[in-house]
């Protein structure tokens, strides 16, 4: 009986450590494995990734070493306005003040070349343009800039009292003339196209490499 006793005993405190080296050998074992697994997953999708990090650097330096890149702009002389870069967004803002009047614009990147669109309308630059009145009123005008003109595409009005009054789709073409001028008047000239256009072709380069970084970022993460 004593003996018995004894072996169940012995028996009892040995099996649950074979139990438990058996558990902890699964255990290593499986998390070998994993380990394994995920190396491999991880040079599997390093070694897939190689040929977008490399097309990735590749453009970026070509787009960095571009004559648009590496262009300095010439601010014109007599330039009546302040110009404001905005890294990351697809906009260049001008502003200036005026005899109590505050003349703001917002030039946006064209359009790429592609089907529908010619080399010509490439050359077109979209800008808002608002002028201020100190008593709250504005005009804002959504233009486009070609070589040979600005064109008032749309014009609204800001009322004191924070109201829009009602769109205008068709403005007489006398009106719209002297609109034009009104613009001229403040800055917004024939003149500054070429300096106009210059900045916007830099602008599209760094934000285009500023974009390839971000992906290259991203995929090398």
């Amino acid at each position: 009986m004593a003996i018995t006793t004894v072996l169940r005993i012995s028996i009892s405190s040995v099996l649950p450590f074979a139990v438990v080296r058996r558990t902890v050998e699964r255990r290593n074992h499986h998390h070998y494995s994993s380990a394994l697994f995920t190396a491999l997953y991880q040079y599997q999708t390093s070694s897939a990734d190689d040929p977008l990090v490399r097309a990735v650097k590749s453009n970026i330096k070509s787009v960095e070493e571009s004559a648009d890149h590496e262009a300095k702009v010439e601010v014109p002389n007599g330039f009546p306005f302040d110009i404001q870069d905005n890294p990351g967004q697809e906009t260049i803002s001008l502003a200036r003040e005026c005899q109590g009047e505050l003349i703001e614009a917002e030039l946006y990147l064209s359009r790429v070349p592609g089907e529908g669109h010619d080399d010509l309308e490439a050359k077109n630059i979209p800008l808002d343009i608002s002028v201020s009145k100190k008593n709250g009123t504005s005009l804002w005008f959504v233009c486009t800039a070609v070589p040979n003109e600005i064109i008032i595409d749309f014009l609204y009005l800001y009322l004191e009292d924070g109201e829009i009054a009602p769109f205008i789709p068709e403005i007489e073409e006398n009106i719209r003339e002297a609109f034009q001028k009104y613009l001229e008047i403040r800055g917004i000239k024939l003149s500054i196209y070429n300096f106009l256009s210059e900045c916007m072709s830099k602008k599209k380069s760094k934000e285009h490499a500023l974009w390839l970084k971000k992906v290259n970022k991203i995929v090398e993460a």
